[in-house]
């Protein structure tokens, strides 16, 4: 815009100066015809000229050193879409819900526990569960969470219609978000302590601590088909076809021990 009101004003002032030179033809022309006057007229235009030439010099710098910022301003608009486009995939990647990595079950493990403690002490029991929160069991040192690979829109959009169905993205992304949870479920039930599992989750927990030395399994975040209790992902049909979309996509892989059906979670490669 700036370089556009310069050009403007540059014309206007060549114009000006063709003025200006015509003028000084006719003075010349007047000097020849009255020799004695026409000295004072020709310093006059001497000194007008002068000034529109520091004008048009200082114009001429104004546009030189515009013309070496356009390269800058263009690698500068450049970055800025580059970037612009990075944020849209992040967001496309990254759903809108929150990361759960404590649901339900974990409230029941711990909860059971308490539950346990207040029956052998009740009074001090009752006296915790008011004056203190439930407490969240710190990762082990060096576990990993479980891994979280969302998919991109691309790659539904690569799918199959029919494998597709009415899933959307949002939907499939909330469902592997309640996958890291039942897997951080399932790895902080394998982690405890008896005395911090409730009765009714003690076989369970035995269960798992066997399933996950299972050959194939073994290191992995994993979850049964049964932790399948929503929020997102329920055993419906369209549970089930995230399932069978998340396989087709290398998401989880899937493996049989004993009577139970065990959903791995694959990291990115």
């Amino acid at each position: 815009m700036e370089a556009k009101q310069a050009g403007a004003s540059l014309d206007a002032l060549i114009a000006a100066f063709n003025t200006r030179v015509a003028e000084l033809q006719e003075l010349v022309i007047a000097r020849n015809m009255y020799p004695g006057s026409s000295i004072a007229d020709l310093s006059a235009v001497d000194a007008s000229l002068k000034a529109m030439e520091l004008q048009v010099q200082a114009i001429k710098d104004r546009l030189r050193d515009e013309t070496k910022a356009i390269p800058k301003a263009k690698k500068l608009i450049v970055a800025s879409l580059r970037q612009k486009k990075k944020l849209q995939s992040l967001s496309i990647h990254v759903p809108s819900l929150a990361l759960e990595k404590v649901t339900m079950l974990n409230a029941d493990t711990s909860s059971c526990g308490l539950h346990d403690a207040g029956n052998q002490h009740p009074g001090v029991g009752n006296m915790k569960l008011e004056e203190e929160p439930v407490a969240i069991p710190k990762e082990k040192k060096g576990r990993a969470p479980p891994p979280l690979w969302y998919i991109s829109a691309d790659e539904l959009d690569s799918l199959a219609s029919y494998m597709r169905g009415r899933l959307t993205l949002e939907k499939v992304n909330a469902a592997i978000n309640d996958m890291g949870a039942y897997a951080e479920a399932n790895a902080q039930l394998i982690l405890a302590p008896k005395r911090k599992v409730g009765e009714n989750l003690w076989e369970k927990a035995l269960e798992l601590r066997d399933i996950a030395m299972t050959e194939g399994i073994k290191g992995k975040h994993f979850f049964l088909e049964s932790d399948i209790k929503g929020p997102n992902l329920k055993l419906d049909n369209t549970g089930k076809a995230i399932l069978t979309v998340l396989r087709h996509l290398a998401r989880i892989s899937e493996i049989r021990s004993g009577h139970n059906r065990v959903i791995i979670l694959l990291k990115p490669h």
